[in-house]
């Protein structure tokens, strides 16, 4: 006879094949959970708030399961197929619940929830490989990422039912499978976790860290030594000669700030191994010249073109629960400069207690958009800066502390490049382009205005560019550059003090482009073999007033086009002047891309079409 969840899933995407369960573990049906009846948001202790959204998704969550303990539904990693072992991670969250008795939790102690967790278990280690890896993207795989995850949820939901004394039998299962997906994640020789330089230094860390956790729960002399010399390894091969942490071919702004970096910081919980603080010290460095900090204080903008893998595009000023990046403080003692990019203590308690107060319901969350990570970063405690400590570390980001430097950190044929005058702040991304990255010019900051120019990643619509027919941009392709001590074609620039004048030139077979930096102005310089068009993502405000040279005001959040050889954007008491000396049909667009939780910035593309030659320079005002 079928089972009511078997029928229900009739049309649903399951199994290519039935997974074959732990030797004991036989299938039964997955009672339902009632759902959610009322949540008091003044119930939950300020740094508990992040459970309610997935108090609010339990019920669905558990009743979504197949009776196999597959987390059928697609509510967290893709693909959300039966072979994914990726999909068990909310084995910890249902744990948790399981477990910790609170006012707001009904669920402590439901045997209903401790059935759903004991078959999401069963279906879990049946996916376990016999060398102990787990599989993503096929049964056959023997894959790094959900092996390395897995090994903290594992680990974290193990602490859990040792600490409750429920499920023991599965308690002993974990602790083997933990054993064996450790021996196969810390063998040097295994070039699926370690290669030279890591293709995913993320995959790995999160290894690490739940190895970090599962060697103190059953420590074994072989394996802890193992990941004691893991830690150096990851140093050497995980770390970007420029400071990054290495993600596909290059640098990966969400990854190695939301993902990485808290994985270091859950392992240095555990081990406190002195090269997690020195990896968390290079990067911070190289964050400092990559988050764009608005003088308005809504927060920072990301030179996110030269991402590989995602588009993180800003970050709040304040981010409340749930916050991808809170365990980051762990650092903050050791490398003082990462407070200045953490949410200030105080802010965060008026953050929560506005939350408390609020009558809205806590809704469930959308799937895919379930990461049981917020909820593990939340086992260590806080101890984020306070508003003190965080503006003392703003006021020593590079970009503030000084107003003329040039900095140029390279790796792996990739020029990341920043320029700093007293009216500008100018990056760039030359050589070789790595994945979703774009290439060239990226971003332009103002110390009054803020961010006026920032071009994306994985869009030709929306990089800083000279476009070629058919929306082909030059930066969608390698931009090898030269450096010069004044105008581009004089004496070389290779390092040392800032010039006063500052040359650069890139390019391909197609086109070159020269620009010059000056106290207060970028001159940039194209010559094509072709008609082309000049792109300017620019990030506008609604109060921006945006003139073009002929008279005609421009419209946020529209389209204008005017005849004219220039554009003024003025924003508060500054004019930011662009001029292309002769007058042509220019076209100022907006785009869907918005800008901060309120959404208020937007990407707006200023493009000129050229017959292959164009001279537009930007004055600072």
């Amino acid at each position: 006879m079928l089972s009511r969840r078997t029928l229900l899933r009739a049309t649903a995407l399951l199994p290519v094949a039935a997974p074959v369960l732990v030797p004991g573990a036989a299938a039964a049906e997955v009672p339902d959970l009632p759902p959610l009846t009322i949540l008091n948001r003044a119930s939950f202790a300020p740094h508990e708030q992040r459970f309610a959204p997935y108090l609010a998704t339990l019920s669905p969550m558990v009743n979504d399961m197949a009776d196999s303990g597959f987390f059928a539904g697609g509510w967290w990693r893709s693909p959300a197929a039966s072979f994914n072992a990726r999909v068990q991670e909310h084995v910890f969250t249902l744990a948790w619940f399981h477990a910790n008795a609170r006012p707001w939790n009904p669920y402590a102690g439901d045997a209903r929830l401790l059935a759903a967790l004991d078959a999401a278990l069963g279906h879990y280690l049946s996916l376990q490989h016999p060398d102990g890896s787990f599989p993503e993207y096929n049964r056959n795989e023997h894959g790094l990422a959900p092996t390395g995850f897995g090994i903290g949820y594992l680990a974290k939901t193990l602490q859990i039912l040792r600490a409750s004394g429920a499920l023991p039998a599965r308690q002993a299962q974990i602790t083997a499978a933990l054993h064996t997906s450790m021996t196969w994640f810390l063998d040097p020789a295994n070039h699926t976790v370690w290669q030279e330089p890591l293709g995913y230094a993320n995959q790995t860390a999160s290894g690490l860290a739940g190895a970090s956790l599962a060697l103190k729960l059953d420590p074994d002399p072989a394996l802890v030594r193992g990941l004691a010399e893991a830690f150096p390894r990851l140093a050497a091969t995980g770390v970007s000669s420029a400071g990054f942490f290495h993600e596909k071919g290059g640098h990966d702004m969400n990854y190695n700030f939301e993902v990485m970096l808290p994985e270091m910081a859950d392992a240095y919980q555990q081990t406190s191994d002195p090269n997690l603080v020195d990896m968390a010290r290079a990067f911070t460095g190289f964050l400092s010249y990559n988050l764009l900090r608005e003088p308005d204080g809504a927060g920072y903008m990301v030179n996110v073109a030269p991402s590989t893998r995602t588009s993180a595009r800003w970050y709040d000023e304040v981010r409340p629960d749930p916050d991808r990046t809170a365990l980051n403080w762990t650092f903050t003692r050791q490398v003082p400069l990462l407070s200045a990019f953490l949410t200030a203590r105080e802010d965060l308690a008026e953050a929560r207690a506005a939350w408390a107060a609020s009558t809205e319901p806590v809704t469930p969350l959308a799937k895919q958009d379930t990461s049981p990570r917020i909820l593990t970063h939340g086992l260590h405690g806080e101890g984020f800066p306070s508003r003190r400590q965080r503006a003392a570390a703003i006021a020593e980001l590079p970009y503030l502390r000084s107003d003329d430097f040039v900095e140029l950190r390279k790796d792996r044929g990739q020029d990341f490049l920043y320029v700093r005058k007293p009216g500008l702040y100018l990056g760039g991304y030359f050589g070789e382009r790595a994945s979703l990255a774009r290439t060239g010019l990226t971003f332009l900051w103002h110390p009054e205005a803020g961010t006026i120019i920032c071009g994306l990643n994985d869009n030709n619509h929306a990089c800083w560019s000279t476009v070629f027919p058919g929306q082909a941009p030059d930066s969608d392709g390698p931009l090898p550059a030269t450096y010069f001590h004044g105008a581009p074609g004089g004496g070389q620039w290779t390092g040392g003090p800032a010039p006063a004048a500052f040359g650069i030139r890139y390019g391909n077979a197609n086109v070159t482009t020269d620009v010059l930096v000056t106290r207060r102005t970028v001159r940039r310089t194209v010559t094509a073999n072709a008609a082309a068009t000049e792109q300017i993502p620019l990030v506008l405000r609604p109060t921006d007033v945006l003139t073009f040279t002929d008279g005609t005001r421009a419209a946020f959040g529209g389209t204008t086009t005017a005849t004219a050889d220039g554009l003024d954007l003025r924003r508060g008491r500054t004019t930011i002047r662009l001029r292309w000396g002769t007058p042509l049909p220019a076209t100022l667009a907006a785009g869907t891309v918005r800008y901060f939780r309120d959404g208020s910035r937007r990407f707006h593309a200023l493009r000129i079409p050229h017959q292959g030659t164009f001279d537009l320079t930007l004055i600072m005002g």
